[in-house]
């Protein structure tokens, strides 16, 4: 019965993103069944074909041998701040934890090794691989199906500045599928910290959030798709999409050590200013009407939850998980994932919500993407900013679409 409520849901999903969109026509049913077909046949795939799940356990490994890596460093540059061995005795379990010393680092490590697999061209060929599957299931121009796959890899702002030369000449379309595809995923540098936090929680983290990004890309496209139809011819790219951006490995670590350590500054200054904000406004609400943001977003997300296939009774913690991630962002709401333990939710709607809270979908985030797209491109900046906020919509249903995916593939 659960199964059957996310196959509903899913297709709910796709409903809502095509009224979102206003009902335009033009929508090909190449999109639906590509969207949909696409994310079911990878599910099947990473979770029940044993050689493919294999592999990505082996990738949840190597995030883990990545952590210990890390700690590490962390341990010889901060002591025990970094994950070396107290010099006291911890009085209350977990009290040792800084999250800014023991996991944030990770991002310097990701960063490098991810510069380095660039520049050896492993990172572009398997991205070349995914953008070749995306121009011939959905009809996509070569530029936007790079960008889609090389978002499962890279940033929100990483990924378009690959295809910067084209950029001014995609459709307006193709354009929508750029941003949304942007924030529908997650960068694999944030990818193995979300992993290695909810590890304790989710089993096989690493390679559950792998799966929900590499899911995301065909999801971000549909629902792209569906809320603005690409009418235009689309544009050609199909030449060399990734430029060389290194001249050495050695110029290769050193540039992603750098891009990492901006990234970790950015985490840092992200996470304390918007929790503040948070904070500030609940201060301002909570005397007056009694709830808060995260209130108002459990309530606002809870059908969303429903059509992902979790049971009324857990919908609204689901809900209020979506709901920080939009208002704050989702390592918020993976953080508080880890610490709570996923109380309150039976294993199929943990792994629901995994894949849900997969992906850049939050303020924040699109700020950051709008800011990074208008320098690269600022003779389209009118279209870009007119997509801002419904790429942002777009994104979270894909976000959910992967859940309900997940759910429709896990029986109950």
């Amino acid at each position: 019965m659960s199964q059957l409520q996310s196959a509903l849901g899913l297709l709910g999903l796709c409903l809502l993103a095509w009224a979102s969109g206003g009902f335009r026509r033009g929508v090909r049913w190449q999109v639906l069944v590509a969207g949909i077909g696409g994310q079911v046949i990878l599910g099947i795939l990473i979770l029940y074909v044993p050689p493919v799940r294999a592999v990505f356990s082996t990738i949840g490994d190597g995030v883990s041998a990545l952590a210990r890596a890390t700690q590490a460093g962390t341990s010889l540059v901060f002591g025990y701040l970094g994950g070396a061995p107290l010099p006291f005795q911890e009085t209350a379990p977990g009290a040792s934890f800084v999250l800014f010393f023991q996991a944030l680092p990770l991002v310097l490590l990701v960063g490098a090794l991810s510069a380095l697999l660039y520049h050896w061209r492993v990172l572009p060929f398997i991205v070349g691989l995914m953008a070749h599957g995306l121009r011939r299931s959905f009809g996509l121009g070569g530029a936007a199906g790079f960008s889609v796959a090389a978002n499962v890899f890279v940033g929100m702002v990483e990924a378009p500045l690959l295809i910067r030369a084209w950029l001014g000449r995609l459709t307006l379309s193709e354009l929508f599928v750029v941003m949304v595809a942007g924030l529908a995923t997650i960068s694999g540098n944030m990818l193995v910290v979300y992993a290695t936090m909810i590890s304790a929680v989710v089993p096989d983290a690493a390679g559950q959030l792998l799966a929900a990004s590499i899911i995301a890309a065909p999801a971000s496209v549909m629902a792209a798709l569906l809320m603005r139809p690409a009418t235009e011819a689309p544009t050609d790219g199909e030449g060399q999409m990734a430029l060389p951006l290194y001249t050495s490995s050695m110029e290769a670590l050193v540039q992603g050590t750098q891009d990492g350590l901006q990234l970790l500054l950015g985490i840092m200054a992200s996470l304390i200013v918007f929790v503040a904000l948070v904070a500030l406004v609940n201060m301002a609400l909570e005397p007056l009407l009694g709830i808060t943001l995260q209130g108002i977003a459990a309530w606002a997300f809870r059908p969303l939850a429903l059509l992902m296939g979790v049971p009324w009774a857990e919908s609204g913690i689901v809900a209020a998980s979506l709901g920080v991630k939009t208002v704050i962002n989702e390592f918020v709401s993976y953080l508080n994932l880890a610490q709570s333990g996923g109380a309150g939710l039976s294993e199929r709607s943990r792994l629901i919500l995994t894949y849900a809270l997969c992906g850049f979908t939050n303020i924040g985030s699109l700020g950051i993407m709008l800011g990074g797209m208008n320098a690269m491109c600022p003779e389209r900046r009118p279209d870009i900013l007119r997509l801002g906020w419904p790429s942002l919509w777009a994104a979270t249903l894909a976000c959910c679409m992967t859940g309900a995916t997940v759910g429709l593939l896990t029986p109950g």
